[in-house]
């Protein structure tokens, strides 16, 4: 009975705020916020069950570590290698993080009247590139300072496990038309028949990096690295739906008393001030029915979301290169523009359809005007919102 008069609120909110006015129980409100934590919940699994995100070796929490630290890497003897904290890729999976603050580095591989330099990178373990489980790719990022002239040979092996074992990738195509100066962004795909093969190489066993530079004549040569991980593996949070599902019920409670009680106590003071009659308790049950609408609104939601197609956040976007992220980011917006332009008439049309049940219990209650009413409740409403959106911003 209290379900039917609850949804009643939806379709004859006169007769249903009249029912109410008589015999006023919490249990209305609480049948609705119960309601608001199922929507919620419907749409975050429709959110999780179309998100899937790229999962990177290093992890995010370990950031660009083999490129923020230079005793990962070899070079030629002879050759300086540094961490550069001049020049650097910044972005929220690059730099070190150490007490609280974030400090960037690239590694700078420098080596005098000489035309060739190699580059190795070791003790990153075991990466299995192998199988539906295994990376997909390799990114990252260099930069010639000198020479200008661009280098006439650029090869990238993988050992697999050892450098007699090997893979290896001509990479030459991607500096043959890069000016010096400048970051050469490289995402190599991994098992494609472009990689040529030394001895019994195992993509199930990778355990480490050589790049090989070598141009026609000896000069100065200085390279930056940086930005280097395994990538292009893809996993939905739908693996820890349970931890997201508890998280959101907790936050959606809050939220809904919160927004509930903040509503009814302004709507209260309100109609206080302008002499109006209304009683505490009915007025906060009359304001908790009212609250049905963010039902509707997060059913909505997560109805227009489910009809998305499958929506991938790559490196490219959760990285958090400026430029990159920006390019990703609007991509994804063309991809969820349908989603975005139907929430956002919904949540116009939730706001007006509270505010007018919110005026509806204003009259009831107090004999106001529809215009006092209506003032009231917008008033109060937005004032609500806004103070919604302080608290929970942080």
């Amino acid at each position: 009975m209290f379900a039917y008069g609850v949804f009643k609120v939806i379709y004859a909110p006169h007769k249903a705020f009249k029912e109410i006015i008589q015999n006023p129980r919490y249990i209305g409100p609480i049948l609705v916020m119960i309601l608001f934590i199922a929507g919620n919940i419907a749409f975050v699994y429709a959110v999780l069950s179309k998100t899937y995100v790229e999962q990177t070796l290093p992890t995010s929490e370990q950031r660009d570590i083999w490129t923020e630290n230079a005793s990962f890497w070899n070079s030629d003897a002879g050759a300086i290698v540094r961490e550069n904290s001049d020049d650097y890729i910044n972005g929220t999976f690059y730099g070190n993080k150490t007490n609280g603050e974030v400090i960037y580095h690239s590694i700078e591989f420098r080596l005098n009247d000489s035309a060739q330099i190699s580059m190795q990178l070791n003790g990153i373990g075991s990466v299995n590139c192998s199988g539906s489980d295994g990376y997909k790719n390799v990114t990252l990022r260099v930069k010639r300072l000198s020479p200008t002239d661009a280098p006439e040979n650029v090869t990238i092996y993988l050992f697999a496990p050892t450098p007699t074992d090997s893979f290896f990738y001509d990479l030459t195509g991607n500096f043959s038309s890069s000016p010096s100066n400048e970051w050469v962004n490289l995402t190599i795909p991994l098992g494609t028949d472009k990689w040529l093969t030394n001895a019994n190489a195992d993509w199930g066993n990778i355990t480490g990096l050589e790049l090989d530079f070598e141009w026609p004549n000896p000069s100065n040569i200085t390279l930056l690295v940086d930005g280097l991980f395994f990538g292009g593996v893809f996993k939905s949070p739908m693996e820890n739906a349970s931890d997201y599902l508890f998280n959101l019920s907790t936050t959606a409670f809050m939220q809904f008393t919160i927004q509930w009680v903040l509503l009814g106590g302004l709507i209260y003071i309100m109609t206080k001030a302008f002499r109006g009659k209304a009683v505490w308790k009915s007025l906060l049950v009359l304001t908790g029915c009212s609250l049905v609408t963010l039902f509707i609104q997060a059913i909505i939601s997560a109805a227009t979301f489910s009809t998305l197609p499958t929506l991938y956040y790559r490196l490219e976007l959760i990285g958090g290169v400026e430029v990159e992220s920006e390019g990703a980011y609007n991509k994804l917006l063309e991809e969820t523009w349908l989603f975005s332009t139907i929430t956002g008439y919904t949540q116009i049309a939730v706001s007006i359809w509270t505010i007018a049940l919110c005026a509806v219990a204003i009259r009831l209650l107090n004999e106001f005007s529809w215009a006092k009413s209506f003032l009231i409740a917008a008033v109060a409403y937005f004032v609500s919102v806004m103070a919604m959106g302080l608290l929970f911003s942080y």
